[in-house]
């Protein structure tokens, strides 16, 4: 691929192997990245090497975003394997299934805790301190994943919520330490058909957040956003990490999240959309 938005540029991508982290690596590979995809299910990411239209473009590390060795092992064969490294997308995460604090106990809401802070927050800061050094050199940039749930409640419980406000802030601190350098920027997705996991520390690790979405079937009432018929396809989520990650198009842009949600920033007290009667 030549032409693309993203044309020779070096990408790692944490939680590659599935949901909107492989969505976002089949988009950045055909916009013309080379791609490292890290995770820890060893067989997703081979599958995304198999999916590949180039093979040789795409490097799996299996690897948690807790190690802070394997994200320095994962900088480094990316910089081998493709001579360099322009964007790293920090995107590895759980969600805790809404699950509200009355319905925790003291013991689950401690373990808990640690679990999805150590992934969704201490995951996002490891992957940055691995990698800066050489976003540093190529005046790359970091996108990070973060949620409505970063701006809004309910769209998790209190430690999800939390979590994502806290990657909020860690972009917008990030934003400020590393610049002139390097850019940092979230994208704050909306609900999607993903295979997004519980913790294991609430034995929810089993499920994904797409059997949700599974259920819903064709009288199942519109969800209450703005715009109804907003996709919960993955890839229909993309384009902003595309948008950041290229510098000739928003070489301007740090310390920014685009909202990918639906227009929930826009709901109505009364309604979901104020032009139902339109």
């Amino acid at each position: 691929m030549s032409g693309g938005w993203l044309d020779g540029y070096a990408v790692l991508i944490t939680g590659g192997g599935s949901g909107i982290g492989r969505a976002v690596a089949e988009r950045f590979l055909a916009e013309g990245a080379s791609v490292t995809v890290l995770g820890r299910d060893a067989d997703q990411l081979d599958d995304v090497v198999r999916g590949a239209a180039d093979p040789s473009r795409v490097h799996p590390v299996t690897a948690d975003v807790r190690d802070s060795d394997a994200l320095h092992r994962a900088v480094a064969e990316t910089v081998d394997r493709f001579g360099k490294l322009d964007t790293l997308v920090a995107n590895a995460g759980v969600w805790d299934y809404q699950r509200q604090l009355t319905r925790l106990g003291a013991k689950e809401l401690d373990t808990a805790f640690d679990e999805i802070f150590s992934i969704n927050v201490k995951g996002y800061l490891l992957a940055a301190e691995a990698a800066w050094p050489e976003l540093v050199k190529t005046r790359g940039s970091i996108v990070m994943t973060l949620s409505n749930a970063s701006f809004y409640v309910n769209g998790g419980g209190p430690l999800y919520t939390a979590s994502k406000h806290a990657c909020l802030g860690l972009m917008r601190e990030l934003a400020y330490e590393l610049a002139p350098k390097v850019r940092v920027n979230g994208v704050a997705c909306g609900g999607m058909n993903t295979d997004l996991r519980g913790p294991e520390s609430l034995s929810l690790d089993g499920r994904s957040i797409g059997a949700s979405f599974a259920k819903r079937g064709p009288d199942t009432p519109p969800p209450p956003i703005p715009l109804h018929d907003s996709s919960t396809d993955p890839r229909d989520f993309t384009g902003p990490y595309v948008l950041l990650a290229a510098r000739d198009q928003s070489g301007p842009i740090t310390g920014h999240a685009i909202s990918v949600d639906g227009g929930i920033g826009v709901r109505g007290f009364g309604s979901a959309a104020g032009g139902d009667h339109l």
